[in-house]
């Protein structure tokens, strides 16, 4: 590999640990894994002091406070305060580091909702974010003129990577924090001896990507690698699937009826349908995806196996 010790902030999230999974498939790279007990990111001088301490050749940034709708409602100004304070002590610590590659991730919840469909990278700044998750959306969409600004400026070599719906193992299944996918394999676990009715909010119709995390570890490893360009880019699986079809997927997995799930239309749905346009990465890169049901059927063993012990549920 071109760089022989690759930092990786955020690391108890799920795509950190999807990056725990296929390190050793990189015996010439040194990971180092952090979390917020190694270093608080908002603050700058301890992110400039660890970075300096560790010495990596490259930062994979994956470090977010990010979660579900309650949450975003919750912690509007924290969601945009602590993920803007993220970006910037990084890039900044990365110059004063002479760090040769930073990574940034994006998201694509950070896209218009008017965008047209399917979304271009080019798409970012065309309309305001939606309501749900404004504050999250513009702390995220800031990272695209922090690229352009900090390699103008200091040369420094940064990209930025919008994944889209990520799951797999070692997901964040507490209710509070939980994004749909975790939610819903939690709930339904939980439910599976009983005869009660699982409600899921809305009616089930907008559409959906989710990228298993290993995918997108090794997505996040080629890129470091091979991709050098300022332009952002979309690098999540565009199999696309609605709100309904996710759940039934995940009822037939685990063996509960599908008419024990109702579909409650007096809550929000969300946005319809918010599908990316990957073809820049693809044309690049030949990724092959796992198909989702097959990681989300991964997920749910691991899950069953470590559920409550060792499961993100408190």
């Amino acid at each position: 590999m071109k760089y022989g010790k690759i930092l990786i902030t955020g690391s108890s999230g799920v795509l950190g640990y999807g990056f725990k999974k296929i390190g050793g498939k990189f015996p010439s790279a040194e990971f180092v894994f952090s979390n917020s007990s190694d270093c608080d990111l908002t603050n700058a001088v301890q992110t400039s002091s660890y970075i300096e301490k560790v010495k990596p050749d490259a930062i994979i940034h994956l470090a977010a406070f990010s979660g579900g709708v309650a949450l975003t409602k919750k912690y509007p100004a924290k969601m945009l305060r602590d993920n803007l304070l993220m970006t910037l002590n990084i890039l900044e610590a990365s110059i004063n580091n002479d760090i040769q590659k930073l990574l940034l991730t994006l998201s694509s919840g950070m896209y218009p909702p008017q965008a047209r469909i399917p979304i271009k990278e080019e798409y970012i700044h065309e309309g305001s974010a939606h309501e749900s998750n404004y504050s999250y959306s513009y702390a995220k969409r800031i990272m695209d003129p922090a690229i352009q600004a900090y390699r103008e400026e200091f040369g420094l070599n940064v990209i930025g990577l919008v994944p889209n719906g990520i799951f797999g193992e070692f997901d964040d299944f507490r209710f509070e924090s939980a994004v749909m996918v975790s939610s819903l394999i939690r709930r339904f676990y939980e439910n599976i001896d009983s005869s009660e009715d699982i409600v899921v909010w809305g009616d089930g119709s907008p559409l959906r990507e989710y990228t298993y995390a290993e995918d997108l570890a090794n997505i996040f490893i080629w890129c470091l690698e091979n991709y050098d360009s300022p332009e952002i880019l979309n690098v999540g699986s565009t199999e696309e699937h609605s709100v309904k079809e996710i759940a039934f997927i995940i009822s037939d997995i685990m063996g509960i009826a599908k008419n024990r799930i109702i579909f409650d239309e007096s809550k929000p749905s969300g946005v319809h349908r918010k599908s990316t346009d990957n073809s820049n990465f693809l044309q690049i890169s030949h990724h092959e995806y796992t198909p989702f049901r097959q990681g989300i059927e991964k997920t749910i063993e691991w899950f069953r196996a470590n559920y409550p012990s060792n499961v993100r549920i408190d």
